[in-house]
This record gives C-alpha cells, structure tokens and sequence, in this order.
C-alpha cells in the first residue's frame, strides 16, 4: 500500500510541476499534459493538476514510506515528498501576485464528490495567505461552523462571491460559471 500510494504521489506531483513549469513560462498546461498522455506508457488517466496532493492515503504514506527508507540510499522518495510542499508554496507566490485583498477558498475537499477535508492541499494554501496578511473566506456546504481553523466560513454562495475578489478551487465546478473571471484553479480537465 506504502509503495502503491507513494507511486500515485509521484504521478500526482510529475503533473503539478509540469502544470508549474508552463505556468512559469506561459505555456498551455493541457496542450502539454495531453502530448505527454499521447504515450501509451503513461496514458491520460490521473493526470489532472492540483493545489497538491492530500487526502487520507498519499500524505501519510510517502511520509510513511520516507521514514521506511531511513537507512537506504534513496532521492525520489524524498523528492516526491518535498515536491508537495515545493507546489503549494510556488501556487502561494502565484496567487499573491494577482494582489488580492480577499481570496475566498470555493470548497476545501479534496474532490468534487467527496467529504474529505484531511490533509487538503488548499488548506496549506490558506495558512500560507493568512501569514502574507490576506483575508481568506471559505465557502463549504459541508461544514456548519462559523470558523474552520480560524477562518471565516460563509455559507450562502452568492455572499461569498461577492466578498472574494480572488476565489481559489481545487476543481472548477458549474457553481462557479458565473465568477470563472475572478477564480483560480489547476483543474484543467474537470475530474479528479
């Protein structure tokens, strides 16, 4: 389980920073993506760019699977690892440059069907905004809070659109086709 979930890591992380380095050189990310998957060795499944990885598996265990390695030479385990962090902290800078005032974070699940907060990559995002000084508002229909970890929940969707200038997402859904204008997101393909 260890090795399996650090491999799809690796292909989550392979596709973050293949979306970095076209965002970096203003280069289209699918076109790029889409000639890639052309090779029947890697395909076009499970190649959709993201905030990062997270959830309950991949996390924990290329973590796990890292400290497994403790006495053997090895790089890509650490590098898979690190490569989350390194694309987190690269979107951080990215967002920050567009100098919102208020970035309003559309969902903080992993995937658009699921109820998985944990280790969700935007959450990292967030913290990272807060500790430049930006405002950061979250919209989930999942959570009935006031606050989630500090920060502001609101629930009713248009509210929120209004007060976000800068809306951030881990997947595009139709709720958004309204303020695609103002919204951030790596989800180039619409699954996850």
């Amino acid at each position: 389980k260890l090795l399996s979930n650090t491999y799809l890591a690796m292909r989550v992380a392979f596709f973050n920073e293949l979306d970095s380095f076209a965002l970096n050189s203003d280069l289209n990310s699918k076109q790029i993506i889409d000639g890639v998957g052309l090779d029947p060795r890697i395909g076009s499944h499970y190649n959709n760019p993201s905030f990062g990885y997270g959830g309950y598996c991949l996390p924990k265990d290329s973590k796990q699977l890292l400290a497994n390695y403790d006495h053997v030479p090895q790089n890509l385990i650490k590098a898979i690892v690190d490569a989350n962090a390194t694309r987190k902290n690269y979107l951080t800078e990215f967002i920050l440059r567009k100098s919102p005032k208020v970035v309003g974070v559309y969902r903080i699940i992993m995937k658009a069907t699921s109820g998985n907060f944990r280790s969700s990559s935007i959450l990292d995002i967030v913290d990272n905004l807060k500790a430049e000084g930006i405002e950061v508002v979250i919209y989930e229909p999942l959570l009935h809070d006031d606050y989630f970890s500090g920060t502001p929940l609101i629930r009713d969707l248009n509210k929120f659109k209004v007060k976000a200038d800068l809306i951030i997402t881990n997947r595009i859904t139709e709720d958004l086709s309204d303020v695609i204008e103002k919204t951030f997101s790596r989800d180039l393909y619409g699954n996850n």
